[in-house]
């Protein structure tokens, strides 16, 4: 009589334990932008220069299309989401200023 209640108590655990065991997918949206990216990037770039080393941009701004976003977020299966971004400003058809979550190389403002 007493191995009822034990052997139910064991077939409930292993039940819920493999609970667990989901799997669940990683999830990559948008630009994947890399730091050795950003280093090449130098203010007085034209458009089609940044577009080449960077990729195209995830946004444009549809009232400035002076403005370029590069967005990126990364959902792993498990654990907490990463999210970069960085966004660049045009005056006429040269790069002025870059901000961002990826720190600017120190020759940037050093004209090509």
């Amino acid at each position: 009589m007493r191995m009822k209640p034990l052997i139910a108590a064991a077939l409930t655990a292993l039940t819920l334990s493999g609970c667990g065991l989901v799997y669940r997918i990683d999830i990559p949206q948008g630009n994947y932008v890399e730091q050795k990216q950003v280093d090449k990037l130098r203010q007085g770039m034209t458009r089609e220069q940044v577009a080449y080393v960077m990729g195209s941009p995830m946004l444009q701004d549809a009232f400035d299309p002076d403005t370029w976003y590069y967005l990126y977020e990364f959902q792993p299966g498990r654990g907490d989401k990463e999210r970069k971004e960085l966004t660049m400003k045009f005056v006429g058809d040269r790069l002025a200023t870059v901000s961002g979550d990826f720190p600017l190389p120190a020759a940037f403002n050093t004209p090509l």
